[in-house]
Protein backbone atom coordinates (compact mmCIF):
# COMPACT_ATOMS: atom_id res chain seq x y z
CA UNK A 1 0.00 0.00 0.00
CA UNK A 2 1.06 3.63 -0.55
CA UNK A 3 3.32 4.96 2.20
CA UNK A 4 1.56 8.27 1.71
CA UNK A 5 -0.83 9.91 -0.73
CA UNK A 6 -0.30 13.58 -1.47
CA UNK A 7 2.69 15.89 -1.44
CA UNK A 8 5.91 14.79 0.22
CA UNK A 9 8.73 17.30 0.55
CA UNK A 10 12.26 16.35 -0.50
CA UNK A 11 13.52 18.56 2.29
CA UNK A 12 16.79 20.48 2.19
CA UNK A 13 19.47 19.88 4.80
CA UNK A 14 20.51 23.24 6.26
CA UNK A 15 24.19 23.68 7.06
CA UNK A 16 25.96 26.11 9.35
CA UNK A 17 28.80 28.32 8.17
CA UNK A 18 31.29 25.67 9.33
CA UNK A 19 29.57 23.03 7.17
CA UNK A 20 27.93 21.07 9.99
CA UNK A 21 24.21 20.26 9.93
CA UNK A 22 22.10 23.05 11.43
CA UNK A 23 19.64 20.92 13.39
CA UNK A 24 17.82 23.88 14.94
CA UNK A 25 16.97 25.26 11.51
CA UNK A 26 16.16 21.75 10.26
CA UNK A 27 13.62 21.39 13.04
CA UNK A 28 12.05 24.74 12.13
CA UNK A 29 11.70 23.67 8.50
CA UNK A 30 10.13 20.35 9.51
CA UNK A 31 7.58 22.04 11.78
CA UNK A 32 6.68 24.55 9.05
CA UNK A 33 6.16 21.77 6.52
CA UNK A 34 3.83 19.87 8.85
CA UNK A 35 1.89 23.03 9.74
CA UNK A 36 1.39 23.77 6.02
CA UNK A 37 -0.12 20.34 5.32
CA UNK A 38 2.79 18.41 3.83
CA UNK A 39 1.96 14.70 3.74
CA UNK A 40 5.46 13.19 4.18
CA UNK A 41 9.06 14.25 4.82
CA UNK A 42 11.80 12.79 2.64
CA UNK A 43 15.05 13.24 4.56
CA UNK A 44 18.55 13.04 3.06
CA UNK A 45 17.58 12.62 -0.56
CA UNK A 46 19.09 14.44 -3.51
CA UNK A 47 17.70 17.78 -2.32
CA UNK A 48 19.00 16.97 1.15
CA UNK A 49 22.59 16.73 -0.19
CA UNK A 50 23.10 13.22 1.13
CA UNK A 51 25.85 12.68 -1.46
CA UNK A 52 28.22 14.91 0.53
CA UNK A 53 27.25 13.61 3.97
CA UNK A 54 29.02 10.84 5.84
CA UNK A 55 26.98 7.80 6.83
CA UNK A 56 27.11 9.00 10.43
CA UNK A 57 25.77 12.43 9.50
CA UNK A 58 23.06 10.94 7.31
CA UNK A 59 21.90 8.57 10.04
CA UNK A 60 21.98 11.36 12.65
CA UNK A 61 19.99 13.68 10.38
CA UNK A 62 17.32 11.07 9.66
CA UNK A 63 17.17 10.21 13.37
CA UNK A 64 16.61 13.88 14.21
CA UNK A 65 13.82 14.07 11.63
CA UNK A 66 12.12 10.94 12.97
CA UNK A 67 12.29 12.29 16.52
CA UNK A 68 11.02 15.72 15.48
CA UNK A 69 8.11 14.41 13.42
CA UNK A 70 7.04 11.98 16.15
CA UNK A 71 4.80 9.93 13.87
CA UNK A 72 2.64 12.83 12.69
CA UNK A 73 3.45 12.08 9.04
CA UNK A 74 5.70 9.43 7.44
CA UNK A 75 9.46 9.98 7.34
CA UNK A 76 11.12 8.48 4.28
CA UNK A 77 14.91 8.31 4.33
CA UNK A 78 17.33 8.38 1.45
CA UNK A 79 19.57 5.32 1.74
CA UNK A 80 20.74 4.75 -1.82
CA UNK A 81 24.21 3.82 -2.98
CA UNK A 82 26.04 2.60 -6.07
CA UNK A 83 27.54 -0.13 -3.85
CA UNK A 84 24.89 -2.70 -2.96
CA UNK A 85 26.61 -3.80 0.25
CA UNK A 86 26.87 -0.18 1.36
CA UNK A 87 23.18 0.30 0.54
CA UNK A 88 22.28 -2.77 2.59
CA UNK A 89 24.25 -1.62 5.62
CA UNK A 90 22.98 1.97 5.47
CA UNK A 91 19.39 0.82 5.03
CA UNK A 92 19.64 -1.48 8.05
CA UNK A 93 20.98 1.35 10.22
CA UNK A 94 18.26 3.73 9.08
CA UNK A 95 15.60 1.10 9.75
CA UNK A 96 16.87 0.85 13.34
CA UNK A 97 16.30 4.56 13.99
CA UNK A 98 12.63 4.38 13.05
CA UNK A 99 12.25 5.67 9.49
CA UNK A 100 8.94 4.65 7.97
CA UNK A 101 10.37 3.85 4.55
CA UNK A 102 13.50 4.04 2.39
CA UNK A 103 14.17 5.90 -0.85
CA UNK A 104 16.66 4.02 -3.04
CA UNK A 105 18.22 5.81 -5.99
CA UNK A 106 19.55 3.85 -8.96
CA UNK A 107 23.27 3.02 -8.77
CA UNK A 108 25.29 5.87 -10.30
CA UNK A 109 28.69 6.04 -12.02
CA UNK A 110 29.27 2.28 -12.25
CA UNK A 111 25.60 2.07 -13.34
CA UNK A 112 23.86 -1.30 -13.79
CA UNK A 113 22.02 -3.36 -16.35
CA UNK A 114 18.31 -4.00 -15.80
CA UNK A 115 19.29 -7.46 -14.53
CA UNK A 116 21.74 -5.81 -12.14
CA UNK A 117 19.08 -3.37 -10.95
CA UNK A 118 16.78 -6.24 -10.05
CA UNK A 119 19.54 -7.95 -8.09
CA UNK A 120 20.62 -4.69 -6.42
CA UNK A 121 17.15 -3.68 -5.27
CA UNK A 122 16.19 -7.20 -4.27
CA UNK A 123 19.28 -7.52 -2.07
CA UNK A 124 18.46 -4.30 -0.23
CA UNK A 125 14.74 -5.10 0.08
CA UNK A 126 15.59 -8.56 1.45
CA UNK A 127 17.76 -6.97 4.16
CA UNK A 128 15.09 -4.77 5.79
CA UNK A 129 11.54 -5.00 7.10
CA UNK A 130 10.27 -1.57 6.08
CA UNK A 131 8.87 -0.42 2.72
CA UNK A 132 11.13 0.79 -0.05
CA UNK A 133 10.62 3.34 -2.84
CA UNK A 134 12.56 2.94 -6.06
CA UNK A 135 14.03 6.21 -7.34
CA UNK A 136 14.57 6.51 -11.08
CA UNK A 137 16.37 9.72 -12.04
CA UNK A 138 18.44 8.96 -15.15
CA UNK A 139 19.41 12.61 -15.62
CA UNK A 140 21.57 12.31 -12.49
CA UNK A 141 22.59 8.66 -12.39
CA UNK A 142 22.70 7.69 -16.06
CA UNK A 143 20.44 4.71 -15.31
CA UNK A 144 16.76 4.35 -16.18
CA UNK A 145 14.49 1.78 -14.54
CA UNK A 146 12.46 0.34 -17.42
CA UNK A 147 8.76 -0.32 -16.86
CA UNK A 148 9.26 -4.08 -17.19
CA UNK A 149 11.90 -3.89 -14.45
CA UNK A 150 9.55 -1.91 -12.20
CA UNK A 151 6.94 -4.61 -12.74
CA UNK A 152 9.40 -7.34 -11.74
CA UNK A 153 10.53 -5.44 -8.64
CA UNK A 154 6.94 -4.66 -7.63
CA UNK A 155 6.51 -8.35 -6.86
CA UNK A 156 8.79 -7.98 -3.81
CA UNK A 157 6.66 -7.34 -0.71
CA UNK A 158 8.97 -4.58 0.56
CA UNK A 159 9.16 -2.68 -2.75
CA UNK A 160 5.94 -0.69 -2.76
CA UNK A 161 6.48 2.45 -4.84
CA UNK A 162 8.58 4.37 -7.33
CA UNK A 163 9.64 8.00 -7.47
CA UNK A 164 9.60 8.51 -11.23
CA UNK A 165 11.86 11.37 -12.32
CA UNK A 166 12.69 10.35 -15.86
CA UNK A 167 10.63 13.22 -17.27
CA UNK A 168 9.17 10.73 -19.75
CA UNK A 169 5.39 10.79 -19.38
CA UNK A 170 5.00 7.87 -21.79
CA UNK A 171 7.22 5.76 -19.54
CA UNK A 172 5.14 6.80 -16.51
CA UNK A 173 2.01 5.69 -18.33
CA UNK A 174 3.53 2.31 -19.13
CA UNK A 175 4.60 1.79 -15.50
CA UNK A 176 1.08 2.67 -14.35
CA UNK A 177 -0.37 0.22 -16.88
CA UNK A 178 1.86 -2.63 -15.71
CA UNK A 179 2.12 -2.41 -11.93
CA UNK A 180 -0.52 -3.57 -9.43
CA UNK A 181 -3.05 -1.03 -8.17
CA UNK A 182 -1.45 -1.00 -4.71
CA UNK A 183 1.99 -0.07 -6.08
CA UNK A 184 2.39 3.70 -5.61
CA UNK A 185 3.79 6.04 -8.25
CA UNK A 186 5.12 9.42 -7.12
CA UNK A 187 6.12 12.19 -9.49
CA UNK A 188 9.76 13.19 -9.13
CA UNK A 189 9.21 16.22 -11.34
CA UNK A 190 7.30 19.23 -10.01
CA UNK A 191 6.24 20.29 -13.51
CA UNK A 192 4.54 16.90 -14.08
CA UNK A 193 2.48 16.49 -10.90
CA UNK A 194 -1.01 16.69 -12.39
CA UNK A 195 -0.14 14.70 -15.55
CA UNK A 196 1.14 11.84 -13.39
CA UNK A 197 -1.89 11.99 -11.10
CA UNK A 198 -4.06 11.69 -14.21
CA UNK A 199 -2.28 8.42 -14.99
CA UNK A 200 -3.08 7.00 -11.56
CA UNK A 201 -0.22 8.48 -9.55
CA UNK A 202 -0.36 8.80 -5.77
CA UNK A 203 1.38 12.15 -5.34
CA UNK A 204 4.73 13.87 -5.59
CA UNK A 205 8.10 13.90 -3.86
CA UNK A 206 8.67 17.59 -4.32
CA UNK A 207 11.35 20.27 -4.41
CA UNK A 208 8.71 22.99 -4.85
CA UNK A 209 7.21 22.04 -1.49
CA UNK A 210 10.31 23.42 0.25
CA UNK A 211 9.15 26.95 -0.60
CA UNK A 212 5.42 26.44 -1.29
CA UNK A 213 4.27 23.53 0.89
CA UNK A 214 0.59 24.48 1.12
CA UNK A 215 0.23 25.11 -2.60
CA UNK A 216 1.93 21.81 -3.45
CA UNK A 217 -0.27 19.92 -1.00
CA UNK A 218 -3.38 21.69 -2.29
CA UNK A 219 -2.52 20.91 -5.92
CA UNK A 220 -2.55 17.18 -5.19
CA UNK A 221 -5.50 17.30 -2.81
CA UNK A 222 -7.64 19.24 -5.27
CA UNK A 223 -7.00 16.55 -7.85
CA UNK A 224 -7.96 13.78 -5.42
CA UNK A 225 -11.08 15.73 -4.42
CA UNK A 226 -12.20 15.94 -8.04
CA UNK A 227 -11.30 19.61 -8.55
CA UNK A 228 -9.20 18.82 -11.60
CA UNK A 229 -9.41 22.37 -12.97
CA UNK A 230 -8.22 23.77 -9.64
CA UNK A 231 -5.29 21.36 -9.56
CA UNK A 232 -4.31 22.22 -13.13
CA UNK A 233 -4.54 25.94 -12.39
CA UNK A 234 -2.13 25.56 -9.47
CA UNK A 235 0.23 23.46 -11.61
CA UNK A 236 0.32 26.09 -14.34
CA UNK A 237 0.61 28.99 -11.89
CA UNK A 238 3.60 27.28 -10.27
CA UNK A 239 5.37 26.48 -13.55
CA UNK A 240 7.53 29.66 -13.71
CA UNK A 241 8.59 29.20 -10.08
CA UNK A 242 9.35 25.53 -10.70
CA UNK A 243 11.50 26.50 -13.68
CA UNK A 244 13.37 29.01 -11.50
CA UNK A 245 13.98 26.35 -8.83
CA UNK A 246 15.76 24.31 -11.50
CA UNK A 247 17.59 27.19 -13.20
CA UNK A 248 20.76 25.63 -11.78
CA UNK A 249 21.36 22.15 -10.44
CA UNK A 250 19.13 21.19 -7.51
CA UNK A 251 19.34 22.06 -4.60
CA UNK A 252 21.26 25.27 -5.32
CA UNK A 253 18.22 27.37 -6.31
CA UNK A 254 15.84 26.02 -3.67
CA UNK A 255 18.34 26.74 -0.90
CA UNK A 256 18.82 30.21 -2.37
CA UNK A 257 15.03 30.69 -2.40
CA UNK A 258 14.77 29.70 1.27
CA UNK A 259 17.52 32.21 2.04
CA UNK A 260 15.61 34.94 0.19
CA UNK A 261 12.51 33.97 2.19
CA UNK A 262 14.48 34.21 5.44
CA UNK A 263 13.80 30.59 6.37
CA UNK A 264 17.25 29.06 5.96
CA UNK A 265 20.81 30.17 5.27
CA UNK A 266 22.29 29.49 1.87
CA UNK A 267 25.19 27.23 2.87
CA UNK A 268 26.40 24.43 0.61
CA UNK A 269 29.04 21.74 0.55
CA UNK A 270 31.35 21.67 -2.44
CA UNK A 271 31.03 20.89 -5.28
CA UNK A 272 27.73 22.78 -4.86
CA UNK A 273 28.16 26.53 -4.51
CA UNK A 274 26.24 29.82 -4.49
CA UNK A 275 24.10 30.53 -7.57
CA UNK A 276 24.73 33.18 -10.20
CA UNK A 277 23.32 36.64 -9.53
CA UNK A 278 20.93 36.17 -12.45
CA UNK A 279 19.48 33.11 -10.69
CA UNK A 280 18.98 35.07 -7.48
CA UNK A 281 17.11 37.79 -9.38
CA UNK A 282 14.96 35.21 -11.17
CA UNK A 283 14.11 33.46 -7.90
CA UNK A 284 13.14 36.73 -6.22
CA UNK A 285 10.96 37.65 -9.21
CA UNK A 286 9.12 34.29 -9.27
CA UNK A 287 8.72 34.09 -5.49
CA UNK A 288 7.02 37.48 -5.64
CA UNK A 289 4.88 36.49 -8.63
CA UNK A 290 3.69 33.37 -6.79
CA UNK A 291 2.81 35.43 -3.71
CA UNK A 292 5.48 33.98 -1.42
CA UNK A 293 7.31 37.29 -0.92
Amino acid sequence: MAIFRGAGVAIVTPFKEDGSVDFDNYGELIEWQIAEGTDAIISCGTTGEASTMTDEEQIETVAYCVDKVKGRIPVIAGAGSNDTNHGVNLSREIEKIGADALLQVTPYYNKATQKGLIQHYTAIADSVNIPMILYSVPGRTGVNIKPSTVLELSKHPNIVAIKEASGNISQCAEISRLVPDDFAIYSGNDDMITPLLALGGDGVISVLSNVAPKATHDMVQKFFDGDIRGAIDLQLQAKPLIDALFAEVNPIPVKAALDIMGRSRMNFRLPLCEPEESTMKLLEKELKAFGIL
